[in-house]
């Protein structure tokens, strides 16, 4: 019977999604045309994230562990883990001020309706091709040189293995941090591995613990912030289980 539920919860996502999308679509695609206008289309962008977020009966509790804080007028690279595909609406739930681009994955532009606004809003990286991952720090600059800012999740991808608590960290996102002297804003997500796996048969509605681990200065080597960035992440994992 529980499977049964799940099966019905995620058939609910697709018709959420489905309505979300042709509805905020329109906009998003109008307001991203000129790149000035793409602010007034992220706060569209984040309308989309929200109803996906909170309505699969999400809630989150953001726990702050720096004093520093996020500045309205600095340009960010967000990193967190990545264990869900509810991963992906958190940092436009919660970056209110701060319009982000996101590094994705190719293969989704094929998804019907929603793959023509994400190539408005991402920049894709075919992770097969060395010559299109080489890109991407290009690419990213432009957006950067626009206003935006950049979510990255380094791990590139979720572990297939579901009892690695976190995966070894790809350099995109710290050499982009630290060649474009940009903070570092080193997020944790707790909790929907479980609550949202790719396994469509499990998951629950609950409450995400979300951590501000860290503002890294980009005055390091990328080596160096891709190792405390990491060891960062997975001690607050580690402390979570």
């Amino acid at each position: 019977m529980k499977k049964i539920l799940n099966y019905i919860w995620r058939g609910w996502m697709i018709v959420l999604g489905a309505v979300l999308t042709i509805s905020l679509g329109i906009p998003v695609l109008v307001l991203s045309i000129r790149k000035e206008h793409y602010k007034y289309a992220y706060k569209f962008i984040r309308i989309w994230c929200y109803g996906m977020f909170y309505g699969m009966g999400f809630r989150y509790d953001l726990k702050k562990l720096t004093d520093k804080k996020i500045d309205r007028n600095t340009q960010y690279v967000f990193i967190s883990n990545h264990t869900s595909i509810m991963d992906v609406m958190l940092p436009c739930i919660l970056m209110p001020h701060h319009p982000l681009c996101y590094v994705g994955k190719k293969e989704l532009v094929k998804i019907p309706i929603f793959g023509i606004i994400y190539k408005r809003i991402c920049v894709m990286v075919d992770r097969s091709s060395a010559r299109s991952r080489a890109d991407v720090y290009r690419r990213c600059a432009e957006r950067m040189e626009e206003g935006d800012s950049i979510v990255i999740f380094p791990e590139g991808g979720v572990p297939d293995d579901t009892s690695v608590i976190l995966d070894s960290f790809k350099d995109g996102a710290f050499t982009l941090a630290s060649k474009h002297q940009s903070p570092l804003l080193v997020f944790t997500f707790v909790g929907l591995k479980e609550m949202f796996p790719f396994d469509a048969s499990k998951g629950y509605p609950g409450k995400v613990k979300v951590y501000l681990a860290d503002i890294m200065s980009p005055h390091h080597s990328a080596n160096e912030l891709k190792t405390a960035a990491h060891a960062q992440i997975k001690k607050i994992l580690e402390n979570s289980y």
